[in-house]
């Protein structure tokens, strides 16, 4: 299994990212002496290949996210249909939670955790094998022979640089807006400083996986990672790891050899919001080595919501964070889990409520207002006593649990946002283009959705508070790109 073609790596979406679902794998697999056997398709930006994949022994699918893997479970229907014999893997976070489900698609192999080594060693397995789909068992590989719970890989790994010359080039990706007249449209790379998370928000899908583990990346190998997307014309970079300031040491040092380096290139992560009351002190400083945004789950303006989400934070915490945030001189972009069974139409309002008072219509992505609680096989919801009234069956080609509200008005309201933000966006194609026509999407879709709230329960539309805010609407940084799961 060494000839080009014989090992091809599929990646169905990663929030408008170069895949490094793809790139890492890539980068293993090279260091082993299997490169020059690969290839590698991005399905986001580039179709599905009937040629290679017929020509395939191997075939593996990057699925980090829940998009990705539904996505992932039509690529599988292809993939079985024009080749019926070839090993076929899944590897991600949503890979092992919905194992059973991908097992009954044809998955022949599922990898969760530190996926890397493992899919190496699975590799070898297939190459030895004289049925490709019924290799050995490997050490960190969940088989189709053994059937579910996909068993995560947790050891630590020597990494390798990502290997990106097989991708499709940056300029198919996210771009940076409203960094100023040098950033805005700037080529996004992206890549990972750490891995896991050391909490257990109930609604997450790292937990059932990581368990609470952490696993750094090193330093030599972000850092080479970052030259290159640097190289290949990438003037920002987004830090994607669940949380950047799990590891704020580790991040500090990071940023400044990055700045050092490169001192043109800006930055973007993600962070809860107790880490970045925790870690305040160092957000200046952030700011002063590139950063220009920074991403936090608030999910909720309830404090009983956070409370059963397990967030480790309260509604004032939000508020205090957005002020460290700004003083700082950063721009945050806040995440909502905007239904769940505990949201009330009251809270829903408040929330609308905070986000207008706040001066954030222009700092959320208009996908968020009408997210609803995903509760995926493994979850710790699962577990949640709160949880169990509000729960139905599981919906395998959804790739999670049914759930109804209490109030039938919350499911209604749920699907009208969702369909309201979605004809928004398809009434304006060029917002995603930033400027004026982003600018105007989020006002949009903020007052169709606030009316529709309001609406619900019986209440006038009156204007907004921010109507004439924020000052330089878009100066906000985002990317092209909004974030969702």
């Amino acid at each position: 299994m060494r000839d080009r073609g014989q090992i091809l790596l599929l990646s169905t979406y990663e929030l408008g990212h170069q895949p490094l679902g793809l790139a890492s794998p890539l980068g293993f697999l090279a260091r082993a002496g299997w490169g020059a056997a690969c290839a590698a398709l991005d399905l986001s930006v580039e179709p599905l290949d009937p040629a290679r994949v017929r020509a395939a022994r191997f075939i593996a699918v990057s699925v980090p996210m829940h998009t990705a893997l539904r996505l992932g479970a039509r690529v599988a229907a292809r993939v079985r249909a024009l080749n019926p014999t070839c090993h076929l893997a899944f590897h991600g976070l949503y890979a092992a939670l919905n194992a059973e489900y991908l097992f009954t698609l044809g998955a022949d192999a599922v990898l969760a955790g530190e996926i890397e080594e493992p899919l190496v060693r699975l590799v070898a397995a297939v190459a030895a094998a004289r049925d490709p789909r019924c290799p050995a068992p490997v050490d960190g590989v969940t088989l189709r022979t053994d059937g579910p719970p996909a068993r995560p890989h947790l050891a630590r790994q020597a990494f390798a640089v990502p290997e990106r010359d097989a991708l499709p080039s940056l300029d198919r990706y996210a771009r940076l807006l409203g960094a100023g007249a040098a950033g805005d449209g700037a080529l996004a790379g992206y890549v990972e400083a750490s891995r896991g998370c050391l909490h257990h928000c109930t609604h997450c899908p790292i937990p059932p996986v990581y368990g609470g583990r952490l696993f750094v990346v090193p330093p030599d190998v972000v850092l080479e990672d970052v030259r290159r997307q640097a190289a290949a014309g990438a003037a920002h970079v987004t830090f994607g790891d669940p949380d950047f300031l799990n590891a704020p040491t580790h991040a500090l040092r990071l940023a400044r050899a990055l700045h050092g380096e490169l001192p043109h290139l800006t930055f973007d992560f993600t962070a809860k919001v107790e880490h970045l009351l925790r870690h305040r002190a160092m957000l200046p400083e952030l700011r002063a080595l590139g950063c220009v945004f920074v991403v936090s789950a608030f999910e909720s303006t309830s404090d009983l919501v956070l409370a059963h989400l397990a967030k480790g934070h309260t509604r004032a915490d939000a508020a205090r964070a957005l002020q460290v945030v700004h003083a700082a001189g950063l721009a945050l972009r806040p995440t909502f889990v905007a239904f769940t069974p505990w949201t009330t139409l009251d809270d829903y309002l408040d929330m609308l409520a905070f986000i207008d008072r706040e001066r954030l219509v222009h700092h959320v992505d208009p996908v968020q207002y009408g997210l609803r609680l995903l509760v995926p096989p493994g979850s710790l919801l699962l577990r949640a006593p709160a949880m169990a009234p509000f729960l139905g069956p599981l919906e395998p080609e959804r790739l999670a649990y049914r759930w109804t509200h209490p109030d039938p008005v919350m499911d209604a309201l749920q699907s009208a946002v969702a369909c309201a933000v979605e004809e928004v966006a398809l009434a304006q194609p060029g917002a995603g283009g930033g400027g004026r026509a982003a600018d105007e999407l989020d006002r949009e879709a903020f007052r169709r959705v606030r009316a529709l709230a309001r609406a619900a329960r019986g209440l006038p539309v009156w204007p907004l508070a921010s109507q004439t805010l924020p000052r330089h609407p878009s100066r906000v940084p985002r990317l092209t790109e909004p974030w969702f799961c």
